[in-house]
């Protein structure tokens, strides 16, 4: 006799499928837990910075270096060409002004001076023939005036007296005509002879000046041409210390050419070069801060240059005060430079965070330590060491400052000890 055999309820076909339903409803349920804001990650204290926030004096500030230079340089730049004949020091002497570094010859140039001082002789020889000939033409105007004023008064007297005589009858017409027109006749020499000598005393005193004036152009010239040959031996500006001094015995030398610099030794200044981004807040006056043997010291800015190279501005700074013992030239120094005041501020210590945030949001812990959640936040000004918190953030919060490089879909962290 037959038995009905009764079917099983989990087969391996229905197990399979609740298998499969399962999976799919997991992977619904991980994708909703992920994307719904609750996503959780564990993580090392170790592995982390947590930093607490607080108050204190926020300075905006920008580190630069800065290099120590001589308070003045003074180049030396050839005003002649020529062979180096002669050096009278070496690179890095301490000169005092006048004294010799170097001499150059020049043939063309000492030549040019001969013919110089030759023409200015040759002109001053002509000049002083010329005036010779000018007073000699003077004498012999003057004595001409002379005879003429002499002849004038003898017509004059002959002339009144035969007036007196031709009234009286004593003479006829004839002979007191004769006197009358020998009278007007000196009497116009007199005044011709004034003119003549007159316009000679203008033309002698024009030339006088001409011939002056030619002669002290000719001699400015002839200094001037023994000023250039004085210049082939170079010599000290100022007193100071020789530097990036370059010639050698029988090496030629341009004109123009820089042959090296005199550094005044009396200060110190130190030149900085900053990032472009701040040309717009950098000025005279402002204030620098760096530590040299354990010691602070202050610099303030003196000139800012603003011709940008390589995305980069100069300025030049002097120290405040005296100026640091045993500082020498060409040293480094790092610098603080002040952008503001200092102000109380709450302050959050710099990190790797700010990269993934943009200083919009931070991991917070709770008060127990245990977790961080997200919180936005607003940050103000910044400095090397700090950021300034406008909100978001409170006095004694703990935030994660370390990066969150792998951090950007998570909301929460749990922190294992």
């Amino acid at each position: 006799m037959d038995r009905p055999i009764k079917q099983k309820k989990w087969n391996s076909k229905r197990i399979l499928t609740l298998v499969g339903v399962l999976g799919i409803l997991g992977l619904i349920g991980a994708s909703y837990y992920f994307t719904s804001g609750n996503s959780r990650l564990n993580v090392e204290a170790d592995r982390i910075s947590i930093v607490e926030i607080k108050e204190g004096s926020f300075q905006e500030f920008i580190p630069i270096n800065g290099t120590v230079l001589p308070i003045s340089s003074i180049y030396l730049d050839a005003s002649v060409g020529g062979r180096v004949e002669e050096k009278f020091v070496e690179d890095g002497a301490i000169l005092k002004q006048g004294d010799p570094i170097m001499k150059l010859s020049n043939t063309d140039q000492e030549l040019s001076l001969v013919n110089q001082e030759t023409s200015v002789l040759n002109l001053l020889t002509q000049s002083q023939i010329a005036r010779t000939n000018a007073e000699q033409v003077s004498i012999n105007n003057r004595n001409h005036m002379a005879d003429v004023e002499l002849a004038f008064r003898e017509a004059e007297r002959v002339y009144n007296l035969n007036k007196k005589l031709y009234a009286e009858k004593a003479i006829g017409s004839q002979e007191y005509e004769k006197s009358v027109n020998d009278y007007n006749y000196q009497k116009e020499r007199v005044v011709l002879t004034k003119q003549i000598l007159r316009q000679d005393s203008i033309s002698t005193s024009q030339k006088a000046l001409q011939d002056q004036q030619t002669y002290q152009r000719t001699q400015s010239a002839l200094e001037l041409m023994r000023q250039k040959v004085g210049d082939l031996v170079l010599r000290a500006p100022v007193d100071g210390q020789l530097t990036s001094f370059d010639a050698e015995i029988g090496q030629n030398k341009n004109a123009g050419e820089r042959l090296g610099q005199i550094d005044v030794l009396t200060g110190f200044k130190v030149r900085a070069e900053i990032d472009e981004h701040y040309i717009n807040r950098i000025f005279t006056d402002q204030v620098g801060e760096f530590t040299l043997s354990g010691k602070p010291y202050q610099l303030k800015i003196k000139k800012v240059y603003t011709q940008v190279t390589n995305g980069r501005f100069q300025v030049d700074m002097e120290f405040v005060g005296k100026a640091p013992e045993g500082v020498r030239r060409g040293q480094t120094l790092q610098i603080r430079l002040a952008l503001s005041d200092e102000t109380k501020a709450l302050l959050l210590a710099k990190g790797g965070f700010y990269q993934q945030t943009g200083g919009n949001w931070i991991f917070k812990l709770d008060k127990n330590g245990s977790t961080a959640y997200r919180v936005d936040i607003q940050l103000g000004r910044q400095n090397p060491e700090y950021y300034e918190v406008m909100g978001g953030l409170e006095v004694g919060d703990k935030v994660i400052v370390s990066s969150y490089e792998t951090y950007d879909k998570i909301q929460e962290l749990s922190i294992k000890n």
